[in-house]
């Protein structure tokens, strides 16, 4: 079993992140304590703790949990659910709540299958999906549905789940987790030069440690099932179950920094989106980033030059007459050489309209006059 499944939080107090929906207070927790489960969407990126948290309903409702897949299941499943649902809403009185995972991978016929089951109650939906449900989910399941987001992963957050993940591995082996216990050991005072100098260097091993499972947190983009199946594979491939992990261990399982990033999903426009704030703000650094996450993403250099056309005439406009000439010159190199070679000049665009002087002059005056000519 993977080391994600294993660490699953199974009550709350174990359960990291989503303070405002899992937390003390949060909304979803309290419902999931009271056992009044309404129809629901759960929106969240990867990792995000969606299907824990569907799990954790299971645990704690009296109705029966049925657990589906939007890609693992047909709609003769899904129908043979419901008649199932039915038969022991009528004899029994006992609800059931379907989990629905990835509910987005459903087609809009396969979706309409559930309005007159959530309708007249005989289910309780709770459906989780990467994609934003206005788009994804037809609208009228989605008026019967409640919709929860569910966000990233923080860092700091990121680092408990991981160190709780190498103290149950190094539990499984046998092998006694000695960081929780390093300030005990520095206050004892142990006698000797060579005790010091022992407690020293385990000390800076775990510190080695600590750092290395915030780098993975750091780069693992909020996805939890991610940044622990890296650190699945760094833990495996140690020699020695007592051995400390360093930046070396985890670099050689995660050559490549991963990237949540869908070419026609949602992602696609939030980078999109964020690189033109970027430029629009002045901020040369912010705008790198999202053109660099783009790229290494996979993203057509093309589509991005175009945007960055758009960008030049709306937010740079009369202020500086060369920034359109240049990015529609960026578009033609990129068409003429492709990638990597356009990478730089994307980049050389991108730094000089996020630093030229800005004007909507043109955006605003035209705006005006298409509004006023309808």
């Amino acid at each position: 079993m993977p080391l994600a499944e294993r660490v699953r939080p199974t009550d709350f107090e174990s359960f990291v992140g989503q303070e405002e929906l899992m937390g003390p207070k949060g909304l979803l927790r309290k419902l999931i304590c009271n056992d009044r489960i309404p129809s629901m969407i759960l929106w969240g990126p990867p990792g995000s703790g969606k299907t824990t948290a569907a799990r954790m309903i299971a645990q704690t409702t009296r109705s029966r949990f049925v657990e589906m897949g939007g890609v693992t299941h047909a709609t003769a499943d899904v129908k043979r659910a419901f008649e199932d649902a039915w038969s022991l809403l009528t004899l029994t009185g006992q609800r059931t709540i379907l989990f629905l995972d990835e509910i987005h991978r459903f087609n809009k016929a396969q979706q309409d299958l559930f309005l007159p089951y959530v309708e007249r109650g005989t289910i309780v939906l709770v459906g989780a999906t990467t994609e934003n449900p206005s788009f994804k989910v037809n609208a009228a399941l989605l008026s019967r549905c409640r919709v929860f987001v569910l966000e990233r992963i923080g860092e700091e957050e990121m680092v408990r789940i991981l160190k709780r993940a190498v103290q149950v591995w190094r539990g499984e082996k046998g092998v006694e987790d000695e960081s929780g216990g390093v300030e005990g050991e520095r206050g004892a005072g142990k006698e000797g030069e060579n005790g010091v100098q022992g407690t020293m260097t385990k000390n800076n091993k775990i510190d080695e440690e600590t750092k290395a499972l915030r780098q993975l947190a750091l780069v693992s983009d909020g996805d939890a099932r991610n940044a622990l199946n890296i650190l699945d594979l760094a833990l495996t491939a140690l020699s020695d179950p007592t051995q400390r992990l360093s930046h070396e261990d985890l670099r050689g399982a995660f050559q490549k920094s991963h990237l949540l990033y869908d070419r026609v999903g949602e992602e696609h426009y939030n980078a999109i989106s964020a690189l033109h704030k970027s430029i629009r703000g002045s901020d040369a650094d912010a705008a790198l980033y999202w053109l660099a996450r783009m790229l290494e993403a996979g993203e057509d250099p093309l589509y991005v030059a175009r945007r960055l056309i758009r960008c030049a005439s709306e937010d740079i406009g009369l202020a500086d007459n060369q920034a359109l000439p240049l990015a529609v010159s960026t578009f033609q190199a990129c068409q003429f050489i492709g990638m990597p070679e356009c990478e730089v000049i994307l980049a050389q665009c991108v730094i000089y309209l996020a630093e030229a002087r800005k004007s909507v002059r043109a955006y605003k005056a035209y705006g005006l006059v298409s509004w006023g000519s309808l």
